[in-house]
């Protein structure tokens, strides 16, 4: 089964930056859909940014682009979103999730997204 665990979390003051990293296991295919969600306290899960690990294409949400860049290390099955300029507004747990064997990525809605990672906190002050 795909596994997704995420890491780079922490607290970071307004204006700074922070990179996540989401290293998936269990893959079958190369073509795989990797995408961050956020959800900060009380509030849905919001789509931030995907991206298909084959075609390398890149997916975001209108909201998101410009602050956050999502990239992918194929070598170790990760993804990567860095992200700047972060505010308090961008408080919130932070999360990958993965849908397989797809050349695409569907649009940035939590249930069109198959497998899911635990979770990594952002908290901004």
């Amino acid at each position: 089964d795909v596994q997704l665990v995420e890491s780079g979390g922490g607290s970071v003051q307004a204006g700074g930056s922070l990179r996540l990293s989401c290293v998936a296991s269990g893959y079958t295919t190369r073509n795989n859909c990797m995408a961050w969600f956020r959800q900060g306290s009380g509030g849905d899960r919001e789509g931030i940014a995907a991206i298909n690990l084959g075609s390398g294409r890149t997916y975001y949400s209108a909201p998101m682009k410009g602050r956050f860049t999502v990239s992918r290390d194929n070598a170790e099955n990760s993804v990567l979103l860095q992200s700047r300029a972060l505010n308090a507004q961008d408080t919130a747990t932070y999360f990958c999730a993965a849908l397989e064997s797809v050349t695409y990525c569907p649009d940035l809605i939590a249930r069109r997204f198959r497998h899911w990672g635990q979770g990594t906190q952002v908290t901004v002050s």
